[in-house]
C-alpha cells in the first residue's frame, strides 16, 4: 500500500525529470504514445511572446486562464504552476497593479519557471516552493486560484480544498481544468504509484468533486465536461488493456474526462467568471503535443 509521502514523492520525480528535459533541449516527454489528455491548449497569440521553455514545459488538460475571467488588478494563485506559462499568462492579464503567484514543491520546475519570468520580462510573478495541502499564503490573499491537471495528484484533496477557501478572499473563486472520472476508481488503480503521478489514479469521481467543494465551504460549483476521453483514446494512449482490466461492472470501460472545474467563496461580490456568469471555454482536442495521459499534470 502506497502512503501519501510515497506519492509526492514520485510526483516530484516525475516532474523534476520533466524540467530536466525542458532544459536540456528536449520537447517531448511520452515516448512513442500518442496524446490522449495533453493537447494544444493554447492560442498562438497566447503563447507567441512567450519562452519556447515555458510552452513545452507544460503538460496540462486545459486552459484555466481561458476560463477564470481574470481582471486587471486580482491576485491570481496557480497551484502546481510548473514551467509557468499559466503564471506568465495570468500576469499579463492582472497588469502592472495585480500579482500572479505560481506554487509548486518541484526545485527543478522552479527554477525553470523564475528563468522563464525572467526570459519574458514579467516582473510581477512570483514563484513559492510549497506542496498545495500547506499554502505558503495568508488567509483571504487571493483572489483566483487556477489549476491545470494538479489538484489530480494530491493524495489529500480535502486539504487542498480547505486551504484554498483559506487563501481566497471572500467572493474570490475557483476556475481550475482537471482530470475526474465516471465510476469509482477501484482500489487497485489507486494503489498504482506511477499512475497517481501520471493525474489517472488520482482523479475523483465528478460527484465525489463536488461534495468536497461544498464541505470546504464553496458555493456556485460547477463541473463542466470538455471531453470525454474514449476507449479509442485510451487505446491511442497505451491504455486500452488498462481500461479493459478495470472496467466497470456490465463491461463499461472507466471514463476519465477533462473538466473544468468553477466555484466560489460566499461572501464579497460576485465577479465575472464566477460560477454561472458567462466565460470564454476553449474546447480540448486531440492535438499534437506529445505527452500522452502518463504525463499529464
Amino acid at each position: 500500500m502506497t502512503n501519501d509521502a510515497e506519492i509526492k514523492e514520485e510526483v516530484r520525480k516525475r516532474y523534476a525529470a520533466r524540467a530536466q528535459e525542458v532544459q536540456q533541449g528536449s520537447d517531448c516527454c511520452g515516448g512513442d504514445d500518442a496524446s490522449a489528455i495533453s493537447s494544444r491548449l493554447y492560442t498562438t497569440d497566447e503563447i507567441r511572446d512567450l519562452p519556447q521553455e515555458a510552452v513545452v514545459a507544460s503538460l496540462g488538460c486545459g486552459n484555466p486562464v481561458a476560463i477564470a475571467a481574470i481582471q486587471e488588478g486580482e491576485t491570481v494563485l496557480d497551484l502546481g504552476s510548473g514551467g509557468g506559462i499559466d503564471v506568465l499568462l495570468s500576469a499579463r492579464r492582472v497588469g502592472p497593479a495585480g500579482k500572479a503567484y505560481g506554487l509548486d514543491m518541484t526545485d527543478e520546475m522552479l527554477e525553470l519557471a523564475r528563468a522563464n519570468a525572467g526570459k519574458a520580462g514579467v516582473t510581477n510573478a512570483e514563484f513559492l516552493k510549497g506542496e498545495m495541502e500547506n499554502m505558503p499564503l495568508p488567509d483571504g490573499e487571493i483572489d483566483v486560484i487556477i489549476s491545470n491537471c494538479v489538484v489530480n495528484l494530491s493524495p489529500d484533496k480535502d486539504r487542498v480544498l480547505s486551504e484554498a477557501y483559506r487563501v481566497l478572499k471572500p467572493g474570490g473563486r475557483l476556475a481550475i481544468a482537471d482530470i475526474v472520472t465516471r465510476g469509482q476508481m477501484p482500489s487497485a488503480l489507486k494503489r498504482s504509484i506511477e499512475l497517481w503521478a501520471g493525474c489517472i489514479a488520482g482523479a475523483l469521481e465528478e460527484n465525489e468533486y463536488s461534495e468536497k467543494l461544498r464541505a470546504a465551504g464553496f458555493a456556485d460549483i460547477e463541473i463542466e465536461t470538455v471531453r470525454e476521453y474514449t476507449a479509442a483514446d485510451a487505446e491511442s494512449g497505451g491504455l486500452g488493456d488498462l481500461m479493459r482490466q478495470f472496467a466497470r461492472t456490465g463491461g463499461e470501460p472507466l471514463g476519465f474526462i477533462s473538466a473544468i472545474i468553477r466555484a466560489r467563496k460566499p461572501g464579497g461580490a460576485r465577479r465575472p467568471g464566477s460560477a454561472g456568469e458567462p466565460v470564454q471555454v476553449v474546447s480540448v482536442t486531440k492535438g499534437a503535443a506529445c505527452c500522452g495521459p502518463d504525463e499529464c499534470g
